[in-house]
């Protein structure tokens, strides 16, 4: 049994987060983010023969990265589908599920996608790049309202109308194709000492609205939900607060928006325990080898 790829990034909170799983020898297993398969490995190091993992990912380079294992099952496809294809494989409960919610490095070095603010690239920022709208088509098209609200939502940015503005000002000349004309359109608005930051969190709206990720979460863990069976684990690892909070909510009242239901007794009613009441962040020597963790947290809850 050979084992190969071509890691394109470190795996964040690697044993904590499988470890949360409790990896059962016989268990069957997903993992939504397949990415660099690192996660994917570690659960395969623990699985016996009867185990079985079936790894999930959108992205055509994510295929290089390929396990050769006949207890490996890649699916090519988005996570927020889970339900869909765990009943194509005749799957009707799983004993663990892993997400690795962030962006991977690959991603960000890869100049022609368009994530980064580092290079100049095609405004595209689609994780699936067989499908879809852009980057540049939502800059280009949507009205100044629309885009307003994507800033303030996913980037939280408090000066949204105002790079709305911009922005609209800017394709009344002429079309936004690349990060640079981006970047160029808004520069005045953003103070110098956090202008890096703040830019960061505009490109990371864009790229939430281009891959509907808050939407696909919240389809993933719904069908995540489902699909536990009782004692099952989910990990879940976060990188800023949108996400997160979908997660705590799911983990803590499962629903997205955090509904807390409770019964004749005013007990929480609750389809999920908490393994960590902490929520687990990475070291401060995995955050000096892998600066991608910084703001990663862990949170892990077991079906009841």
């Amino acid at each position: 049994m050979t084992i190969t790829a071509d890691a394109y990034h470190v795996p964040v909170l690697l044993r904590e987060s499988i470890d949360g799983l409790a990896v059962k020898p016989d268990g069957v297993y997903v993992d939504v983010t397949f990415g660099g398969g690192g996660h994917s490995r570690e659960i395969l190091s623990r699985l016996g023969r009867k185990g079985h993992l079936y790894s999930f990912d959108q992205d055509a380079d994510a295929e290089r990265n390929i396990v050769d294992d006949e207890r490996f099952t890649f699916v090519r496809s988005n996570f927020r589908y889970i339900s869909n294809w765990m009943r194509y494989y005749e799957v009707d409960h799983l004993d663990g599920l892993i997400a690795d919610l962030g962006v991977s490095s690959h991603h960000f070095d890869d100049a022609e996608r368009g994530f980064s603010l580092r290079f100049e690239a095609p405004l595209d920022m689609r994780m699936n790049k067989r499908a879809g709208q852009t980057a540049a088509d939502i800059v280009n098209e949507y009205d100044e309202k629309r885009l307003a609200d994507i800033f303030y939502l996913y980037g939280e940015l408090k000066q949204s109308r105002h790079i709305a503005a911009a922005i609209a000002a800017w394709r009344k000349e002429r079309k936004l194709v690349t990060t640079t004309d981006l970047l160029a359109a808004t520069e005045k608005l953003f103070q110098r000492e956090r202008e890096k930051k703040e830019q960061a969190k505009m490109f990371q709206a864009l790229r939430i609205e281009v891959n509907h990720e808050m939407d696909a979460l919240r389809d993933m863990l719904r069908g995540a939900t489902q699909l536990l069976g009782k004692g099952g684990r989910l990990s879940v690892i976060t990188y800023h607060s949108l996400e997160d909070r979908i997660v705590k909510n799911v983990m803590r009242a499962g629903n997205a928006e955090g509904r807390v239901e409770q019964d004749f007794f005013g007990r929480v009613s609750s389809p999920f325990r908490l393994v960590n009441n902490k929520v687990i962040t990475p070291t401060d020597e995995e955050m000096r080898h892998n600066p991608r963790s910084r703001s990663a947290k862990l949170r892990i809850a077991e079906k009841i």
